[in-house]
């Protein structure tokens, strides 16, 4: 008689689906049985999963709201299933003040309360941490005084200090519930990071850097460059802010000038300090740092090239060994189509999101606004994909791109 196969053990068959290629098929093995299901969306395997595999894109978020992938974009059916599910509108959270979003990471949204334009909102605003699937929420303690009191200034100020709080990626051993949130404070003499812990409920300060210092034996900076060493307020425009986070640090790049310095903050060792872009020309209309593989850096960004020219989407890489370490590199361009506008609006370590769209036009006796295209770039694929098509409206506002797994695969909360 033939023997019964004996059963897989559970750590095998966790070995096997972290080697699926992608979440989708993650997706379809939990849906096989309620053994599967139980060991695909357990908290420690989902975690080495996410480690070996970038969630996918499946939205962004925008002053206008939430706005999931449409087919034909390959998240679509995930995306789909994410808006029937989540409540984007926040409807949960307290309704005593008004909340706009600041980052999006781990299926996590960071918001502050907006105060609107009734005087000048004070240097840390009230945040909440929500899970917008389970519809739950973290309201976040205030900064103690003492704290606060370290980076105010006495009047008269020629820019009053300014506070941007970000979510930060979970570690390797953090808990599925853990998350850090910073406050990055720019003053007049320079920055100041803030850490809140889920784990200890308390905000502690990090690091401090003069402007002086983080310039410290550089030379000087040509005219266009994004900060200069010699300016007693923060360099950086909170209204054009563009952060971006790969391989453990957060960079800053300004989409009002042509610039050639990144400013860097080092999670790892909690250090600021200044890096530079590829030398020479780059458009204003933003870029994206992202990670490349093998602990590389990657940019994307656009060419400045002559009138009349189709634009180029570039994109470098940083070497980190042999004697080209620390030197971009350009590995591959992309032509664009002959619309004005192509615009890097937001990205994550893996995706980035790139608004297109054609000149306005005279319709009769009035003017009407294009609509604009929005297309995701998988640094792995290389391949721009659409996905979706919006009105003009306030797009150029501060968006944040939504990449987590599909809902059927996150049955526990992440706050």
């Amino acid at each position: 008689m033939a023997s019964e196969l004996p059963e897989i053990p559970g750590h095998i068959l966790a070995e096997i689906f972290l080697r699926m290629p992608a979440p989708e098929d993650l997706a379809r093995t939990s849906a096989a049985c309620v053994a599967f299901r139980r060991l695909v969306t357990d908290g420690s395997f989902l975690r080495r999963f996410r480690r070996l595999h970038a969630p996918p894109l499946l939205a962004f978020l925008d002053l206008e709201g939430f706005h999931p992938a449409v087919p034909p974009h390959p998240s679509a059916p995930a995306a789909g299933a994410l808006a029937a599910a989540a409540d984007f509108t926040f409807s949960f959270l307290p309704s005593h003040c008004e909340w706009i979003v600041q980052d999006v990471r781990d299926g996590r949204v960071l918001l502050a309360r907006d105060h609107g334009k009734d005087g000048r909102p004070p240097v840390f605003r009230e945040l909440v941490v929500c899970d917008p699937l389970h519809r739950r929420h973290v309201m976040l303690p205030s900064v103690p005084d003492a704290l606060a009191k370290s980076v105010e200034h006495p009047a008269p100020v020629v820019r009053w200090p300014w506070c941007e709080p970000f979510l930060v990626p979970l570690g390797d051993d953090d808990a599925a519930t853990a998350f850090n949130v910073i406050c990055v404070v720019h003053h007049e003499n320079g920055l100041a990071a803030f850490v809140f812990s889920s784990t200890t409920r308390q905000w502690q300060a990090s690091v401090r850097k003069g402007w002086s210092d983080l310039f410290s034996g550089r030379s000087e900076p040509a005219e266009d460059s994004l900060l200069e060493p010699t300016t007693s307020n923060s360099p950086l425009d909170p209204k054009f802010l563009r952060r971006h986070y790969a391989y453990g640090c957060f960079y800053w790049e300004s989409t009002m000038v042509k610039r050639k310095d990144l400013l860097v903050l080092d999670t790892r060792k909690m250090e600021f300090s200044i890096a530079d872009l590829p030398s020479k020309g780059w458009g204003t209309l933003g870029v994206a740092i992202v990670e490349a593989g093998e602990g590389k850096l990657g940019m994307f960004g656009m060419r400045d090239l002559p009138a009349g020219t189709k634009p180029e989407l570039c994109y470098n890489i940083r070497q980190n060994k042999g004697d080209s370490s620390g030197q971009w590199q350009m590995v591959k361009k992309f032509t664009l189509g002959s619309g004005v506008l192509h615009y890097i609006k937001a990205n994550t370590e893996r995706y980035f999101l790139l608004i297109s769209s054609d000149a306005p036009r005279n319709v009769g006796s009035s003017f009407k606004l294009p609509d604009l295209e929005y297309f995701s770039m998988d640094v792995k694929k290389l391949q721009l994909e659409m996905v979706c098509v919006k009105p003009f409206g306030p797009a150029l506002s501060r968006t944040r791109i939504y990449a987590d797994f599909p809902p059927s695969l996150l049955s526990s909360p992440t706050v």
